[in-house]
């Protein structure tokens, strides 16, 4: 069974930036088999005039586990917003792990994301079984997903910033993510999940655990994923105590390399900068959870032209109360010309982040990020017919400029996840239902 997609703009993404004003795009099982100019041929046609097609977006961080704790600290730092939300955080169990990590891939899904990298950090004692809570979260909604399996070793007793009852014995924190590896990580292609090692900060963190934890991710042939370098807090608190930098520490204890990439990233000194596109170590941009907290905008634009990966990120929901990944090409954008000038990031560098800067974070730009035949069948049709975007000629531009268009189809690996911008796979009201049973009962 082929499925064509007709008579939309196409932005392909790649390599080249091919694009078609009125192409096709035919999808067989899970795969792209032809992209091209003018009408295409299948068993099934789907009529997209007035549409853009782009590949799906990839997410490159989150905390699905924070949609159940949205409008808490809302006009706080970064550090008080952590003090004052671990407390909460520790009454998760499994069952509003996977609610809220229910409602947060449908609502990416909504928002034209096919691909989703989770950073889980938080394990209660009594909270079950987290991962399989978050596994099950993806195959309700249909999402690709990265599951990074996190950990904290390091509580206040010893100078860390959470909760000593929140933090796990450090051997047991690896011996719970290599056992995550072993259950759920499928290295094959076209894998629906894959698990990645992820410490969650140096300031939750004991050197030993982050030293341990790359040992182990490159034993087990996965990679790894940390918060860094976020906040001038955690710069100044990494000076006092080890004499370096946050990129620097990062980097004595083996964190950079192809096979790492960083949440924020946004305060990085120009040598910082070099090692990142030397290293080809990847960024995971989160603009709009950045701009809630204040932590500063990352320097993007440096960071593309010294040859590193740069993906774009949500973050978790307790900082990005909105939670879609589309409206993050338009932030991205934003940011990087409030930093750098009008010229400092173009429409399709925010649509190239969104989709195979992203891919190529997670390693998987040979299979996602861009629409080519061979590639995994991971795309969102934009509909863009309405009073938002008359009379804008550029369908690039009126996506990543103007509001998050609807999503008239997405696909992930050639199955339909959302049609006619509503999902296919679960309903959306008893996510909601049961979302806020699950709020108040944790809070």
């Amino acid at each position: 069974m082929r499925t064509v997609i007709n008579g939309a703009a196409v932005a392909t993404v790649d390599a080249r930036g091919t694009e078609y004003a009125a192409g096709h795009v035919v999808v067989e099982g899970d795969r792209i088999v032809a992209v091209g100019d003018g009408p295409g041929e299948g068993d099934v046609t789907i009529d997209a005039s007035g549409c853009l097609v782009t590949p799906g977006l990839v997410n490159t961080h989150h905390h699905l586990y924070q949609w159940a704790t949205r409008g808490l600290a809302a006009d706080s730092t970064l550090f008080q917003w952590l003090v004052e939300l671990y407390p909460v955080w520790g009454g998760l169990d499994a069952g509003i792990t996977h609610t809220a990590a229910s409602a947060g891939f449908a609502r990416l899904a909504l928002t034209g994301c096919t691909t989703v990298a989770d950073h889980h950090y938080v394990f209660p004692r009594d909270g079950g079984d987290q991962i399989a809570a978050l596994v099950a979260a993806s195959e309700r909604v249909g999402l690709r997903a990265h599951l990074v399996r996190g950990s904290m070793d390091r509580g206040v007793a010893d100078g860390g910033l959470p909760p000593d009852n929140l933090v796990e014995d450090t051997e047991a924190a690896l011996l719970g993510t290599e056992a995550a590896i072993d259950a759920y990580h499928d290295p094959s292609p076209g894998a629906r999940i894959r698990i990645a090692v992820g410490p969650c900060s140096p300031f939750s963190v004991t050197e030993k655990l982050m030293r341990e934890a790359a040992e182990l991710a490159r034993r087990k042939g996965v990679r790894l994923h940390t918060h860094l370098a976020e906040t001038l807090d955690e710069e100044q608190q990494c000076l006092a105590e080890f004499g370096c930098t946050p990129a620097e520490y990062a980097e004595a204890l083996g964190w950079l390399g192809e096979d790492v990439w960083l949440a924020h990233s946004v305060h990085l000194a120009p040598e910082a900068i070099r090692r990142f596109g030397a290293t080809r170590t990847g960024s995971a941009h989160c603009p709009t959870s950045n701009g809630r907290l204040g932590t500063g905008i990352a320097p993007v634009r440096d960071l593309l032209d010294a040859g590193a990966p740069v993906g774009l990120g949500v973050d978790g929901a307790a900082s990005n109360e909105s939670g879609g990944l589309g409206e993050e090409l338009h932030q991205a954008l934003l940011q990087a010309r409030q930093r750098g000038g009008p010229t400092a990031l173009t429409v399709r560098e925010a649509l190239w982040m969104g989709t195979t800067g992203g891919a190529r974070c997670l390693g998987r730009d040979g299979e996602l990020g861009s629409l080519e035949p061979g590639k995994l069948a991971d795309l969102v049709v934009w509909e863009l017919s309405g009073l938002a975007y008359a009379g804008i000629e550029d369908p690039v531009a009126a996506l990543v400029l103007g509001a998050t268009p609807p999503v008239k189809l997405l696909m992930v690996g050639g199955e339909t996840v959302v049609e006619g911008g509503r999902l296919r796979t679960t309903d959306e009201r008893a996510l909601a239902v049961e979302l806020a049973a699950a709020s108040r009962r944790l809070r």
